[in-house]
């Protein structure tokens, strides 16, 4: 999981090709969660990614949490409710599933970033500061505000599932 100097941060590597200017921060967050999940997830065995240490959230649930949240956040930025699928996703997400192995939860995650990054490369500068409603309080926010919340989310709960992962032994 170390980085050498060689291998900057996706942040360091210059702008994401079709990302307007105001959006790179949240492009190159995203994107640095994706490596950072796929170094974390590689070779991890399915019992690892649904132990949960303690009272803590299990490895799974955080990459779940990400990729339900990334798609919720990015649907209120879109200025659109959520759907029964969305929600019966939200239902799922702490619910351990044995059968969900690093290589679907990496599937789903690229998938969500796919989604993400095609929003943000046709998300014009001129509605950033549009207001949206979030949620069935209708919480106020605005589009700029929730995709960049939903890229701090992300990494907030990547970061999770990689000090997770420290607490965690190795399967025996």
């Amino acid at each position: 999981m170390l980085r050498t100097m060689s291998d900057p941060e996706v942040w360091l590597r210059g702008p994401v090709e079709g990302v307007p200017p105001p959006l790179q921060p949240v492009a190159h967050s995203l994107l640095q969660c994706r490596e950072e999940l796929g170094r974390l997830l590689d070779g991890m065995a399915a019992a690892r990614i649904w132990r949960s240490p303690g009272d803590a959230p299990s490895i799974g649930f955080h990459v779940r949490h990400a990729i339900g949240s990334l798609d919720r956040l990015f649907t209120y930025a879109r200025g659109a409710m959520l759907s029964d699928a969305q929600r019966d996703v939200l239902a799922m997400e702490s619910v351990a599933d044995l059968n969900l192995g690093a290589g679907d939860l990496l599937s789903a995650f690229d998938a969500a970033m796919s989604r993400a990054m095609d929003q943000l490369c046709d998300t014009p500068e001129g509605v950033l500061t549009d207001r949206r409603l979030v949620g069935r309080a209708q919480l106020p926010s605005t589009v700029i505000g929730l995709l960049f919340h939903a890229a701090e989310h992300t990494q907030r709960h990547v970061g999770q599932a990689i000090t997770t992962a420290r607490f965690i032994a190795v399967d025996g």
